[in-house]
């Protein structure tokens, strides 16, 4: 029976890749929390790997907090540069296979067209800084492992921006959001299925894919849609980033192009507003 460990076991993606695991009992599943895999402690994590043995790695685990990343530069590439890079020489030397989950924050949000995996990273905050070195460490260490990428992650799990919104709109007569960042939101569990999905695929194709649902949008747009499918009365005004200044700069546009994942892995990506909906009826 074939071991998969999760690393960052109750993140948002971990937690949804928990839930669907039980469906796939051909594996033996070991969910791994920041004891189990310690990603900002590499002597631990080493001596965790060689217990664990595992013969595939869902690299969940990530420094996530962009704004605390600016003065927390360290912390932040130690887990998500040099822990992936020991993730990514384990899994070479054991000849197991690693997905490794990156940021649409690795580009600098100055495009007008989706983003494919060729087109240039250039990231814009430590945070993509720190992602995009994981990802060359991941390549480097070991080229047959996968990446994806993927963006505006959202899930019944942790705290997000639709958990975030569905409280405001309940507390509050008027927000703001911003609507000059465009991109298009992930649920967790869509995300969480299509990594199974590559695993269960007659074919291993390793390099870097991007994941997200469909549809192109603003954060406004989506507060809108939560607004709508929560029928809520909170009344939403768009603002420009310049209006939220945070201590991290965001890319205006970051919407992936999936077009690769696609058609590599015959997986059908639903639309943002489809997926969304799961979140009000689960």
């Amino acid at each position: 029976m074939k071991k998969i460990l999760v690393t960052g076991a109750t993140g948002q993606l971990g937690s949804e890749l928990n839930l669907l695991s039980s469906s796939y009992s051909q594996y033996e599943w070991i969910f791994a929390g920041r004891t189990k895999a310690t990603l900002d402690d590499l002597e631990l994590l080493q001596t965790q790997l060689n217990e664990i043995k595992p013969d595939i790695v869902f690299n969940c685990g990530a420094y996530t907090a962009v704004d605390k990343a600016e003065s927390e530069r360290d912390l932040a590439f130690k887990i998500n540069h040099l822990a992936v890079e020991l993730l990514a020489k384990y899994t070479a030397k054991n000849n197991a296979k690693l997905i490794h989950v990156s940021t649409d924050y690795v580009f600098d949000g100055t495009s007008s067209v989706a983003l494919d995996e060729k087109a240039e990273t250039n990231p814009i905050n430590v945070y993509g800084e720190s992602k995009l070195e994981g990802e060359k460490a991941c390549l480097k260490e070991n080229p047959n492992s996968i990446i994806i990428r993927t963006s505006w992650v959202y899930s019944k799990f942790g705290n997000n921006f639709v958990k975030t919104m569905q409280r405001l709109m309940q507390e509050r007569d008027s927000i703001n959001v911003v609507n000059d960042q465009i991109g298009s939101p992930t649920h967790a569990a869509d995300l969480a299925q299509a990594m199974i999905h590559i695993i269960e695929f007659s074919e291993w194709i390793p390099g870097i894919y991007n994941y997200s649902n469909e549809g192109e949008i603003s954060w406004y747009d989506f507060a809108l849609s939560i607004k709508e499918m929560g029928d809520y009365k909170c009344n939403i005004s768009g603002i420009p980033s310049s209006s939220y200044p945070t201590p991290a700069k965001r890319p205006e546009f970051s919407l992936l192009d999936k077009k690769k994942i696609k058609s590599t892995y015959n997986l059908k990506v639903p639309d943002y507003k489809e997926s969304l909906k799961r979140i009000f009826v689960e």
